[in-house]
């Protein structure tokens, strides 16, 4: 792995937020495709795709996948943990609510931080999440309209965990510096087959038609495949508490590219989420903006 500055690689891992943003337009491009097997099918191309890589380069995919334990059990952990926790909290609670409580991971990603070695919890960071925060409730919540009830309690629980799955994963991984991000093709291809086993059991197969294939393409590729390369680059060798702030954009630019597609529309709620999340991303990360040597 190439030594990287902080700002180079926080922003490599910040394509990856640019690439999570199409994952809702690209999901419902692809049909009527049960979550699990969707899951499998997209996870399964990144796979395919790491291991075309790996042999055009000459690189003994064995050699690729021979990692530590740990490694395996943080990225297949957070992969697949996240995804199944958050396919659970979207059957047993509204979806709306689901996602207000699945946004908590970008926020949770800024105060795991303090944690690491070296890392300081600033009053900025704060400040930033808490108002990136609000503009994604704004946005899934259309402007204050969730209600919580208590017969959706797994599935609240099930968000929840769902992110503090993802905010750990990020932050754990960055102890694992030395594992080149290649090594997620590895991990992508365990959680396809985790995904896979799920799907089997708790769903029937419903099979993408005609274009929707190139939307399955497209995931695998994308939002479900480079995006998590990108992401382990970044959290490894990048500043962690601004790529967590900036996390925040991924509601808003989903949102917009619903509404350039004609899944939605512009409105003043839109407009002021907007502002709060920008705002809150320039806050919380402006000290790496205005940096240009030294990692964290």
């Amino acid at each position: 792995m190439m030594p990287a500055s902080s700002p180079r690689a926080t922003a490599i891992g910040a394509l990856a937020i640019l690439m999570w943003s199409t994952l809702a337009l690209l999901t419902a491009e692809s049909g009527q495709v049960p979550p699990f097997q969707l899951m499998a099918m997209a996870f399964g191309v990144a796979a395919v795709t790491s291991f075309a890589v790996w042999l055009g380069r000459g690189q003994s995919p064995l050699c690729m996948l021979r990692q530590p334990v740990g490694a395996w059990v943080v990225g297949v952990g957070g992969l697949f943990g996240y995804h199944f926790f958050y396919f659970l909290a979207l059957r047993q609670a509204p979806p709306l609510q689901a996602n207000l409580l699945n946004y908590l991971w970008p926020l949770l990603i800024v105060l795991f931080a303090a944690l690491l070695p070296g890392e300081r919890l600033h009053t900025r960071h704060v400040l930033g999440g808490l108002a990136g925060l609000s503009g994604a409730v704004l946005l899934v919540t259309r402007g204050g309209q969730a209600s919580f009830a208590a017969e959706h309690l797994l599935g609240y629980a099930a968000a929840v965990t769902c992110a503090v799955v993802w905010g750990g994963y990020s932050v754990i991984n960055r102890r694992f510096r030395e594992v080149p991000s290649d090594a997620v093709g590895g991990f992508c291809g365990a959680t396809a087959l985790l995904a896979l086993a799920c799907h089997l059991i708790f769903e029937t197969t419903v099979w993408p038609q005609d274009g929707q294939w190139l939307a399955v393409l497209g995931l695998g590729l994308g939002p479900v495949g480079a995006a998590f390369f990108v992401w382990d680059f970044g959290v490894k060798h990048g500043n962690i508490r601004a790529l967590g702030v900036l996390s925040y954009a991924t509601p808003l630019l989903s949102t917009t590219l619903l509404i350039l597609f004609g899944r939605g529309e512009m409105t003043a709620t839109v407009a002021a989420a907007a502002v709060l999340i920008i705002g809150g991303a320039v806050i919380g990360a402006g000290d790496v903006l205005r940096r240009s040597s030294a990692p964290d």
